[in-house]
C-alpha cells in the first residue's frame, strides 16, 4: 500500500514534533545530572506515562499482535495483567527504594550504588551483561517497525530498519531525560487517540459496542481462554516474576523513572499510574487485534494484522496517525534505554578503563554521553537487520529477553533488601553465571521441556544460586558500608 498525501503529513508533523521536543531537551540540559535524570524534578504523571509507554514498543503491533491474532485473550493474561500485578503489589519495595538512592548516594546510572554493595567487578558483570542484553532487545525494536513499515509502504525491512533507526539515532542523541519523557507524555497522547481510533472502527465493523462481549462468539473457542497453546498458567506465573523483576528496575531504563523522582511519594504515585494503565489500556488497545480474525480471515502472516486492520478501518490521515503511534512506543522505548545505557557506560564502565572519564574530572560529560549514545544505537541497528538469526522478533523478545533479564536483575533488584544482605559479590556472580549457563544449554542441548520452563529456569537457577549461597553461612560478616547502605535506603524519608 502508498500512503496517502494526508497520512504522510501527519507522520512528518509527528516527526518535526520529536525533533522540536528533542531540541529543547538539548538546551535543557546543563549538565550530566540533567541529561540523565532530569535532576531528580520529574512530576509523578509525566514519570508514570513516560514508564508506561516505555514499557511496550512497536513489537506490540507486530509480534504481540500475531499472538492475538492466533491464541486470542491469553496474551492480555500472561503480558498486560503480569505486569499490572507486579507493580502495584511492590510499589512500597522496589521504587522507594530506587528514589533514595538517588538522595543518598547521587546515583544518575541505577548500576552506581552496585560497587558499594557487590564491588567493582562484579558491577562490571552486571553492566557488561546488560548492555549486552539491551543491544538485542532494542533490535528487536526496529526490526518490529519495520514490518510495519513493509505492511504500510511496501518498504523492504532491511530499509525500514535503516529508515527508523536512522531517524531516531539523531533524536535521541540530541536528547536527554526531560526530552525522552516529554517526547513520551506526546507519544502517549498520540497513542491514545491512534488506538481509540481503531477501537471504534472495529466495533462500527463488527456491528456495535455489543461486538466487545458477543465478538468472542464469533472467534474459535480458545480465543477467549485466558491460557491458550504454550501461554499456560505456568507461562503465566513465570512471566509475572520476570516482570516483577522487569519493571521494577531490572530493565534499566524503568529505573531510571523512579530515580529521577523528586521524592518517595511521587514515585509511589508514578508507579501506581503506569501499573493501572497497563492493566486497563491494554483491553482497548488490544481489540481490534483479538477481533482480527474475523475481519481479516485466514492471514498467512498474523503479524501483519494490525498493520493491515489499520489499512482497511481508517480513513486518509488517521492511518498515518496510526503509524505515528507506532513509531511514538518504539520511539519511546529505545529512547529510554539509550539514555539509561548511556548512563551506564558513561558512569560505571568507562571510568573504570580510561582514568580520563572519571566522572568527577571529565570536562565534558555530556559530549562523551552523546558520542556513548549514538554508538550504543548503531550497534542496535545492526543487529536488527539480522534480527531472523535470532529466532525472529517474538524469539528476541520473549525467549531472549525474556530468559536473560531475570539473572542480570536478580542481584540488582534483591540487593537492595536487607534480607538478602549476605548475599555478596560471589552469590552475584554465582547466580549470574549460573542463569546465563542455563540459558546457554537449553539453547545448545534443545531441552524437552516447556515453554514455560524454558523462560524461567534461568531465573529460578539464579534465584536459588542467589538466595542459597547466601543464607548458606549465617554467620558470614557483612561489610559495614554495605549494612550502612542497606539501612540507608530501608528507611522511610
Amino acid at each position: 500500500m502508498t500512503l496517502h498525501l494526508l497520512d504522510w503529513i501527519v507522520i512528518i508533523i509527528f516527526f518535526i514534533l520529536m525533533l522540536a521536543i528533542g531540541l529543547w531537551g538539548h538546551y535543557k540540559n546543563q549538565n550530566s545530572d540533567d541529561y540523565f535524570t532530569a535532576g531528580g524534578s520529574l512530576p509523578w504523571w509525566l514519570s508514570g506515562i513516560s514508564h508506561h509507554v516505555s514499557g511496550y514498543s512497536g513489537a506490540v503491533f507486530v509480534a504481540y499482535a500475531g499472538l492475538a491474532y492466533t491464541e486470542g485473550f491469553s496474551i492480555y493474561v500472561w503480558w498486560a495483567l503480569t505486569v499490572g500485578i507486579s507493580m502495584l503489589v511492590t510499589v512500597t519495595i522496589f521504587p522507594v527504594r530506587w528514589v533514595r538512592l538517588r538522595k543518598k548516594l547521587n546515583i544518575q546510572s541505577p548500576l552506581e550504588y552496585l560497587s558499594v554493595r557487590y564491588g567493582i567487578k562484579t558491577q562490571q558483570v552486571i553492566a557488561w551483561s546488560g548492555v549486552i542484553l539491551k543491544l538485542f532487545d532494542v533490535a528487536a525494536k526496529w526490526a518490529a517497525i519495520a514490518i510495519l513499515l513493509k505492511v504500510f509502504t511496501g518498504i523492504p525491512i532491511l530499509y525500514g530498519v535503516l529508515f527508523s533507526g536512522g531517524i531516531s539515532i539523531v533524536y535521541i542523541t540530541i536528547g536527554g531525560l526531560w526530552a525522552v519523557t516529554v517526547s513520551d507524555f506526546v507519544q502517549f497522547i498520540v497513542q491514545i487517540g491512534a488506538g481509540i481510533a481503531m477501537f471504534l472502527a472495529a466495533i462500527s465493523r463488527l456491528g456495535g459496542i455489543d461486538s466487545v462481549v458477543t465478538v468472542w462468539d464469533r472467534l474459535p473457542a480458545k480465543n477467549s481462554d485466558f491460557f491458550t497453546g504454550p501461554y499456560t498458567v505456568g507461562f503465566a506465573i513465570a512471566f509475572l516474576f520476570i516482570n516483577m523483576l522487569s519493571y521494577n528496575g531490572g530493565t534499566w531504563n524503568l529505573a531510571t523513572k523512579y530515580i529521577s523522582s523528586p521524592d518517595e511519594t511521587n514515585t509511589k504515585k508514578a508507579a501506581i499510574l503506569s501499573g493501572v494503565l497497563f492493566l486497563i489500556w491494554p483491553l482497548i488497545l488490544f481489540f481490534p487485534m483479538w477481533a482480527a480474525p474475523i475481519l481479516l480471515p485466514n492471514l498467512a502472516n498474523p503479524t501483519e494484522s494490525y498493520g493491515l486492520l489499520t489499512i482497511n478501518l481508517l480513513p486518509q490521515g488517521m492511518v498515518g496517525l496510526v503509524l505515528a503511534s507506532m513509531f511514538a512506543t518504539t520511539m519511546s522505548m529505545t529512547s529510554s534505554d539509550a539514555n539509561t545505557i548511556s548512563a551506564v557506560i558513561t558512569r560505571d564502565i568507562l571510568p573504570v578503563y580510561q582514568k580520563r572519564y572519571n566522572i568527577t574530572t571529565i570536562s565534558n560529560p555530556l559530549k562523551v554521553a552523546r558520542k556513548v549514545t549514538f554508538i550504543f544505537i548503531f550497534f542496535t541497528i545492526v543487529i536488527a537487520t539480522q534480527y531472523e538469526s535470532f529466532g525472529g522478533i517474538l524469539g528476541l523478545i520473549v525467549t531472549w529477553f525474556a530468559a536473560l533479564v531475570g539473572p542480570i536483575a536478580i542481584p540488582m533488584l534483591l540487593g537492595m533488601l536487607p534480607i538478602f544482605k549476605r548475599s555478596g559479590s560471589t552469590a552475584a556472580l554465582v547466580s549470574i553465571f549460573g542463569g546465563l549457563l542455563c540459558f546457554a544449554l537449553q539453547k545448545i542441548y534443545s531441552f524437552d521441556i516447556s515453554f514455560a520452563l524454558e523462560i524461567s529456569l534461568p531465573l529460578i537457577v539464579s534465584f536459588a544460586l542467589y538466595v542459597g549461597l547466601g543464607f548458606i553461612n549465617p554467620k558470614k560478616e557483612v561489610a559495614p558500608e554495605v549494612l550502612e547502605l542497606l539501612e540507608a535506603i530501608d528507611r522511610k524519608e
